[in-house]
């Protein structure tokens, strides 16, 4: 409630000085309007006595000030007619001096002083001097706030500068910057003053009423940045010491903290950089409550950006040393404010290292310093809890591999990994996650064993459990978004020499077999296919090379990845493990390791007895071991034959009759390799066609006794389709009357009322019909071959 009584009381302070500025504004316009200059002091002295109040806000006091600007813009303009005619100016800067209060006394010795100014019967400077000492007059701290405002607001078109109208002799450059500093020194004691008006509970308030009233201070800055004679001589011997003295003399936080800002931002970069060690030097001078690591970012953002404009200034830069000076001063300034959180320590060491590798993109020994820097200070503090200082160590670490390119340059660091030690685990996962997508966009190889070491080192939070973290904590999805990751990564570890990929295999298998069997399923494939890629380019060595001083052999690798792939037994995952046995067992056979491919076979059944269960899963496996075993050349007559009578014997042991004859009559390419003159045994390919003929008739019999009636005839197709196949490839157990009698079954099973209808099974057995006729029109040896059979 009294809170709502203040404010109406302040809107009723200030609709009253605005009805009495209003009203004694009428009176004198009244007065500007018939000429008489003896009233219109009279009543505009009235009308800046409103500004006299201390009842009111800065804010509202600010609205009521404004009024009374426009009012003394018209005022202006008629002491500008007035002297022009009727009144000298010195008259006037007389005159005004007799009104009775001194604050609307000023104001018009103001306006005066700007007539005056313009009229140049006397210099600049002189009034200029004369004016900012009679302000002190004023020491209420708002009241003299927007006097001072007011002051450097009509005076600042009239400085005397070079190449304005206003110049006098020489030296006025230096009369122009000493006004300009006076008042702004003057105008900042009040504001800091400020702080002491009032009760100590209302210190929140007066803070806040600071704050809307900084801008006023820093304009006075701006100002100073304008004035063409303020060259680098004395923006270097004059402006900045000053300027900097008061800062650090007037012992407010607030103060400080804007004031420093106002400095980097509206002077030019290159006086920044010739003046780095005296803006530094202040730093540590300042409150140790100054939100200093701010500043200090601004600066260093504000020069890297000037750094990267172009490469003409470069040299300035390694001139003045400027990366000595702002570590330096960054040490000085984290020492001397203890209390500093750890987010504003390394948010001062982003930006230093923004800088660097903007200016200084060659130094990595700077780099390292700066990440160096880091864990010092983070030393002892173990994981980072607080997320802003999380993002802000994911920032210092992104910044070099957006600058490089290259996770190799970043290996090289030797404090990275040090830095990402303190990374929470997720944030860590995070971060790996950002590595791996750098090497990804970059197209980078890794290339050594030594940086694949290092390289897994700093992503271990995906590689494998870090404190304990369970498996069930995790997002299903994004584990294996991170799981994928890895895998994409394992294929970008490259190197020419057999020997030093070897290593590299060695080095990532031992990582990965860490990670626990959530994570093997994932991992293991693309180690797999990498060791077989190298084993491919040592097909041409033999695989029985002497000696331990030649690792890098078929026979080595086989080895490693026998053991690689066995570690999957605990994820369990037996339907990939069998896929990785029949690779291995693929590549042996390129090599011509005939007892390293039948191991690789061995394996692949022994999966297929003890862990293969589902029935989906056993026709997709026996598929695709006779599809390997089909293409399998290097088996003597007994290897081959044990492990083909395996495969017949598997694929009549399956659940479902219509798998049966499918895996049986693929079988029958087992008997028959075109590309082997010692494989084609026409008899046991009819053995095999007969069998899955038993198989599907079988089916046929099943379904009429569950169903009712025949079932469909689409196996009979397929076989139909082997037959054709083999007799094309010249079997001579497979006889055009043998087809002739397989097609008058099928047509006699598809004519069968019992028959149900499969538009897919008719379709099929009618292309099939088509290409016996197109053979038989197409003539030569096939048309001939062909000709017997009727359809």
């Amino acid at each position: 409630m009294l809170v709502d009584a203040g404010v109406e009381d302040e809107e009723k302070c200030l609709a009253e000085g605005i009805a009495g500025l209003q009203q004694n504004a009428f009176y004198m316009h009244r007065a500007l309007d018939s000429n008489n200059l003896r009233d219109a002091l009279k009543f505009s002295a009235q009308m800046l006595s409103e500004l006299r109040t201390s009842r009111l806000s800065p804010h509202k006091y600010y609205e009521l000030y404004m009024r009374a600007f426009d009012e003394l813009r018209k005022l202006e303009m008629f002491f500008r007619e007035e002297t022009k005619s009727r009144c000298s100016v010195i008259d006037l800067y007389e005159l005004v001096q007799h009104a009775g209060n001194i604050l609307p006394r000023l104001y018009l010795l103001c306006t005066v002083g700007s007539v005056y100014i313009r009229s140049k019967e006397a210099p600049a400077k002189d009034v200029l001097k004369d004016l900012v000492e009679m302000c002190r007059g004023i020491q209420h701290p708002v009241r003299g706030l927007f006097l001072r405002s007011y002051l450097s607001q009509v005076s600042r078109d009239k400085l005397p500068d070079i190449g304005s109208e206003y110049e006098g002799d020489a030296d006025t450059v230096i009369d122009a910057v000493e006004f300009v500093l006076q008042n702004f020194i003057e105008m900042n004691k009040l504001w800091v003053r400020m702080q002491h008006q009032g009760p100590a509970r209302e210190k929140e308030k007066r803070e806040k009423e600071r704050n809307e009233l900084r801008d006023l201070v820093g304009k006075n800055l701006h100002v100073l940045s304008q004035i063409e004679g303020v060259d680098l001589d004395m923006y270097k011997e004059t402006v900045l010491p000053r300027v900097l003295e008061q800062v650090v003399n007037c012992k407010d936080e607030l103060a400080q903290y804007y004031l420093m800002d106002c400095i980097i931002q509206v002077f030019p970069d290159e006086y920044h950089l010739q003046t780095l060690e005296t803006l530094l030097g202040a730093c540590p001078q300042l409150q140790p409550t100054v939100d200093i690591k701010t500043v200090l970012s601004q600066l260093m953002d504000r020069l890297s950006n000037y750094a990267a404009s172009s490469a003409e200034v470069l040299p300035e830069f390694l001139q003045v040393e400027a990366f000595a000076k702002l570590s330096n001063a960054i040490g000085k300034v984290i020492e001397a404010q203890v209390d500093m959180p750890v987010v504003g320590v390394i948010t001062l060491y982003v930006s230093l290292l923004t800088f660097t590798l903007r200016v200084h993109p060659d130094r990595l020994d700077y780099v390292d310093q700066i990440l160096g820097a880091c864990v010092k200070k983070l030393s002892g503090k173990g994981k980072l809890e607080d997320s802003r200082a999380t993002k802000q160590i994911v920032a210092l670490l992104s910044a070099p591999l957006e600058k490089y390119n290259d996770i190799v340059t970043s290996l090289n660091l030797s404090n990275y990994p040090k830095v990402m030690d303190h990374l929470d685990t997720a944030t860590n996962k995070v971060m790996a996650v950002v590595i791996i997508q750098s090497i990804m966009k970059n197209n980078t190889c890794i290339s050594t064993a030594d940086k694949v070491e290092a390289l897994f080192e700093l992503m271990k939070g995906l590689i494998k459990d870090i404190d304990g973290t369970l498996d069930d904590e995790l997002d299903e999805e994004d584990f294996k978004e991170e799981q994928n990751s890895v895998a994409r990564l394992i294929h970008m570890l490259y190197n020419d020499d057999p020997e030093e990929m070897l290593k590299i295999i060695c080095t990532v298998r031992k990582h990965i077999l860490l990670g626990g069997p959530k994570r093997l399923a994932f991992t293991v494939p693309p180690l797999v296919f990498s060791a077989l890629k190298l084993v491919r380019r040592l097909q041409s060595q033999d695989g029985d090379v002497a000696g331990e001083e030649v690792p890098a052999t078929p026979k080595k690798i086989f080895q490693i990845l026998h053991q690689t792939i066995e570690a999957l037994s605990s994820v369990p995952s037996p339907e990939l493990s069998l896929r990785l046995y029949l690779q291995c067992a693929e590549a042996a056979n390129d090599c011509d390791l005939e007892p390293v491919a039948y191991e690789f076979f061995t394996q692949a059944f022994i999966l297929y007895e003890e862990e293969v269960a589902d029935s989906k899963a056993q026709v997709t496996a026996i598929h695709l071991i006779i599809g390997t075993l089909q293409r399998m050349q290097v088996f003597g007559v007994e290897n081959r034959d044990t492990l083909t009578h395996k495969a017949t014997g598997y694929s009549a042991k399956l659940l479902k009759k219509p798998d049966q004859c499918r895996a049986v009559y693929a079988c029958s390419h087992l008997f028959w390799v075109d590309d082997q003159d010692g494989i084609k045994d026409g008899e046991r390919v009819l053995l095999c066609l007969k069998r899955a003929l038993r198989i599907a008739n079988a089916a046929q019999q099943m379904a009429s006794a569950t169903r009712g009636g025949s079932g469909p005839v689409s196996l009979f197709v397929e076989i139909l389709n082997k037959y054709l196949y083999f007799f094309e490839k010249g079997n001579p157990q497979i006889t055009s009357s043998v087809i002739q009698g397989l097609i008058e079954l099928i047509t006699t099973e598809m004519q069968n009322d019992n028959s149900p209808s499969d538009p897919s099974a008719d379709a099929f057995f009618a292309s099939t019909l088509r290409y016996i006729h197109f053979q038989k029109q197409k003539g030569g040896a096939m048309g001939e071959k062909y000709e017997p059979i009727k359809v």
